[in-house]
């Protein structure tokens, strides 16, 4: 199965991801200093600060979630729950996000948040937690699906 590059990959593109929206909040930081912006009377060096803050902050939490998926691919064992719990949040962010995006970007950012979106439910399906099969007292599986029968 093809876990593993699936896993990596999704890796990867969280890591790119943190960098870029970190780098984006950054750019616009620095515009709203620049121009002195303001909201309602907001002054613009706390707009620029909260646009950095917002960017360092999703920015750590996309390369927290990019550190599970990789760890996942290399050693090729399944997440942990604060992971799989990580990874879920994630996902769900990047749904609602290319939600938004098809709405106030347009077609080719929905695509991009799709994929990253199917990137992440893969891997967290790829690496589903397997149970080992319940086995009767004669070492046999135990095939009526219910529990063993008094003798």
């Amino acid at each position: 199965m093809a876990r593993r590059p699936v896993a990596l990959v999704a890796a990867i593109v969280l890591f790119l991801e943190a960098f870029g929206i970190a780098f984006v909040n950054l750019i616009l930081g620095k515009v709203a200093d620049n121009q002195n912006m303001s909201m309602a009377g907001l002054e613009p060096s706390a707009i620029s600060t909260g646009s950095w803050v917002a960017g360092g902050v999703f920015g750590a939490y996309l390369l927290l979630c990019a550190f599970f998926p990789l760890r996942a691919g290399i050693t090729d064992r399944a997440p942990g729950r604060f992971g799989r719990i990580l990874l879920i949040t994630c996902a769900v962010v990047h749904g609602v996000l290319g939600a938004l995006t098809w709405g106030l970007v347009g077609w080719p950012a929905f695509v991009v948040m799709i994929v990253v979106l199917g990137l992440i439910v893969l891997t967290l399906v790829a690496y589903d937690r397997e149970r080992p099969e319940p086995e009767a007292a004669g070492g046999e599986p135990d095939v009526s699906g219910g529990a063993p029968a008094a003798v």
